[in-house]
């Protein structure tokens, strides 16, 4: 039977090891936790991705292109050039014998990476992989290489699909981008540097990054290098987010940021491609710019949100819908455009031939408008046409305070620039100068508010308060642009 003393003995050691459990004898003496204190986060351990890379690794291909290089041997001393030079003119040139003239040379292009997209061989990569490639090569964990043939490239996105004639590929699984988060784990695999099967591993650092015209890129500190281009970025669930794609980098080699192309964006394209071996993209014909903060607060914009139309493309959809130059475009098919990159992403995928509603905001006031989608031409270059200097005329008295001397706009002036009226430049100095006006602008609105000529121009200038700072719309030939006159005080 246990004594008094050894029962107390017993219920000293017994706290004791209480006070170890929770923390040390600090704990025992602090007595309750306030009710405010938080109990600490579990503790995880660091994620293996050793399941992941048997699952995944077999859909990861290696590519390797190559190009046929034609070498001339020099005749009689000429070196190619002179022999082209020869050809140009019309001068003859020496016959070289059958046999003995330049024989196309297989010469390797560069090294990169790719994914089964389907078990028949269908394989994602960049599209800067394959460009200008006479012959792709593919390389799968079992080392066996197939010639694969290219379905399409898209640069504008840098997504390609190639096809190699085999069945019963382990295909990949396709990931919702939408769940992905901000400090995820992700992993990559690839072909650095001709490595073949590399694996690295890091964090989703940020979404929708602006790098690209059509593509808001996923930013990872995985380690990616020359030869990663086209490798998958796998999440934990061993499902593919984005294909490895760019870098930043002073070097040429990793610093931690890289960029991959969403998945969901990548299919897209893809499907296209596998389709028709292009892709179709919607265009509206206009040239935008971002609204700087001063400009949106100057027209009455609650925030800076839109897209400034710059330009507008003569018999474009724009113009058919009554688009100008100078308008602020705010919402395009019911979506908010709330900066200037999201513009063209909407309208890109947006089929050509359809029918949605865009929204301006037009001298202090929304505008809801139809417009008719049209399609982007391949390598299509829009050119601008500058106008040409009108005449020197009557100045506009009230505008000498601000720095300027404008007059008329002539009519031929009007129909070059498609515009309705307006005043054009003949001199800016003082604030109108510090805005950037320079000579042979036209100001097509001041204050918010339409300019078609000078009784208008001096009839709003008047009623503004000269001390504050002034919006001017103007055009600068077929170019529309915001400035803000800020007179000395």
């Amino acid at each position: 039977m246990m004594s008094s003393m050894d029962w107390r003995q017993g219920l000293r050691s017994g706290a004791l090891a209480l006070m170890v459990a929770v923390g040390g004898t600090a704990g025992m003496l602090a007595g309750p936790a306030p009710v405010h204190a938080q109990s600490a986060p579990a503790l995880r351990g660091l994620p293996d991705f050793t399941e992941l890379v048997e699952q995944v690794g077999p859909s990861v291909v290696n590519i390797r292109t190559s190009e046929k290089l034609s070498s001339r041997p020099a005749m009689n001393g000429m070196d190619e050039e002179m022999l082209e030079f020869f050809r140009r003119f019309g001068i003859p040139v020496p016959r070289v014998p059958r046999g003995q003239g330049p024989q196309p040379e297989e010469q390797p292009r560069g090294v990169g990476s790719g994914f089964i997209l389907s078990s028949d061989g269908f394989i994602m990569t960049n599209a800067h992989v394959v460009d200008g490639a006479d012959e792709v090569l593919v390389t799968l964990t079992d080392k066996r290489e197939f010639k694969a043939r290219i379905i399409g490239a898209d640069k504008r996105t840098d997504v390609a699909v190639v096809k190699i004639d085999a069945t019963g590929l382990p295909a990949v699984r396709v990931g919702d981008v939408s769940r992905l988060k901000v400090g995820e784990w992700v992993m990559a695999i690839g072909s650095p540097f001709g490595l073949d099967n590399t694996v690295t591993a890091g964090i989703v650092s940020a979404k929708q990054r602006d790098t690209g015209d059509y593509l808001p890129f996923i930013q990872t500190d995985v380690a990616i290098n020359p030869g990663n281009s086209g490798g998958p970025l796998i999440n934990m669930r061993g499902e593919v987010v984005g294909i490895n794609s760019q870098i930043y980098s002073r070097s040429g080699g990793f610093m931690g940021i890289s960029f991959a192309i969403p998945m969901d964006e990548a299919m897209r394209v893809s499907d296209q491609l596998r389709a028709t071996g292009r892709v179709s993209r919607g265009r509206i014909g206009v040239q935008i710019d971002s609204v700087p903060k001063d400009v949106a607060e100057s027209l009455g914009l609650s925030k800076t949100q839109g897209a400034l139309v710059r330009g507008v493309e003569s018999g474009s959809p724009a113009e058919k819908a009554g688009i100008e130059a100078g308008d602020i475009i705010v919402r395009y098919d019911g979506k908010p455009v709330d900066k200037v990159a999201d513009l063209p992403r909407l309208v890109g995928n947006t089929k050509p031939g359809t029918r949605t509603g865009i929204t301006v905001f037009r001298r202090g006031a929304t505008r809801d408008l139809t417009i008719t989608i049209g399609e982007v031409e391949p390598d299509e270059k829009v050119a601008a046409t500058a106008a040409e200097p009108g005449t020197k005329g009557g100045a506009a008295k009230a505008a000498r305070q601000l720095g300027l001397v404008v007059a008329e706009v002539t009519p031929a002036q009007a129909r070059e620039l498609k515009i309705k009226g307006g005043v054009r430049v003949v001199s800016a100095e003082d604030a109108a100068a510090r805005a950037g006006l320079r000579t042979d602008d036209v100001i097509v609105a001041l204050a918010n508010t339409e300019v078609r000529n000078l009784k208008d121009f001096e009839s709003v200038l008047s009623r503004l308060d000269k001390g504050k700072p002034i919006n001017v719309l103007l055009r600068r030939g077929e170019w529309a642009q915001y400035t803000l006159i800020r007179p000395e005080r």
